[in-house]
């Protein structure tokens, strides 16, 4: 039902004008890949976004994917007849001045939401492990045409990204994946390694290097935590401190005025009653700005110094209870 109500409201808006398809500021592969893909699929609807990360840039050149970076404040076409957002649980995470005169409609994952809808707008949100799966799902049911090698492998590279490289996947997600594959017509092994390969600069190495020595852990309530923080490479550092054995792994940033939070946490920290979305949330509460995200993947960006960021966090996390029956 909620696939035949996207497609109504996508075929209303795009009679009415344009229909920009906007990414999370972070331009992840999970919210660049959804958007190309879904734009593909209707006249008038173009992906765009303030940024594309390194994954997402290298497999949009690598197919020569349409995506128009914009500006905070762009110059929209006329007429707009909606906008689609796509993997942002807020406005803020699309970095964007949206219009209040026009429809949107937002597409996601996300455990949280601060969206605010106006009656003519369409929320889908699902459990999905990624956004690009409930594209696909969206895709194969009503355009199948669209479903090319090319747009297969933004939507593949969305999924395998997002889920940490199937590691936080469930069924849904590996079946999902195995639908993609079943229609397309390239090698999976070397797909993956060129989504894989990376090439980080001796500077960058420098940098992550130096995070990793800043290290410290500490309890927080029921819950142990290794931080640091970094000047790039937030989620690459939370991940690395994963591998500590650590409950929570925290990384902070600040930079041109603003902090921002990276967190994460294990399946045992999740099981256990640990949710760092809901904690992100609750710290846009307290201090503002926007936060948000899943169980054991999520983040917080705001104006807030980083030292009292970090603090309020500990203080959230702290006050969690711990619950070990895995029964």
């Amino acid at each position: 039902m909620i696939l035949k109500d996207l497609a109504e409201w996508i075929n209303a808006a795009t009679s009415r004008g344009a229909v920009p398809v906007i990414t999370g500021r972070n331009g992840d592969m999970d919210t660049v890949g959804s958007a190309i893909a879904l734009a593909a699929s209707g006249k008038n609807m173009l992906a765009c976004g303030l940024h594309l990360s390194r994954v997402s840039k290298k497999i949009c050149e690598d197919l020569s994917a349409p995506f128009k970076k914009i500006g905070e404040k762009p110059n929209w076409p006329k007429p707009l007849g909606g906008i689609i957002i796509v993997d942002a649980a807020s406005e803020g995470q699309t970095g964007i001045d949206i219009p209040r005169d026009v429809p949107i409609c937002v597409i996601d994952h996300h455990d949280t939401s601060d969206w605010k809808f106006k009656p003519n707008d369409l929320e889908i949100r699902t459990n999905a492990r990624s956004t690009t799966q409930i594209v696909f799902n969206y895709l194969d049911e009503n355009s199948k045409d669209v479903l090319t090698n090319e747009v297969r492998k933004l939507l593949l590279a969305g999924l395998i990204t997002d889920t940490g490289r199937f590691k936080h996947a469930d069924e849904s997600a590996l079946r999902c994946a195995a639908d993609i594959m079943s229609g397309a017509d390239f090698d999976y092994q070397t797909f993956i390694e060129r989504i894989q390969s990376e090439n980080i600069t001796a500077s960058d190495r420098g940098a992550i290097v130096k995070a990793l020595s800043r290290c410290e852990m500490k309890d927080c309530g029921p819950w142990n935590l290794v931080s640091t923080y970094a000047g790039i490479h937030e989620g690459k550092i939370a991940t690395i401190l994963m591998q500590t054995g650590a409950d929570v792994s925290f990384v902070s940033r600040f930079r041109n005025g603003e902090t921002r939070i990276t967190a994460r946490a294990p399946r045992s920290s999740t099981k256990s009653g640990l949710h760092l979305g809901e904690i992100m949330q609750k710290l846009s509460v307290q201090l503002g700005g926007e936060g948000g995200g899943h169980d054991g993947a999520a983040g917080w960006s705001g104006k807030q110094d980083r030292i009292s960021a970090e603090s309020a966090f500990i203080n959230i996390l702290s006050q969690i209870r711990r619950d070990d029956d895995e029964s």
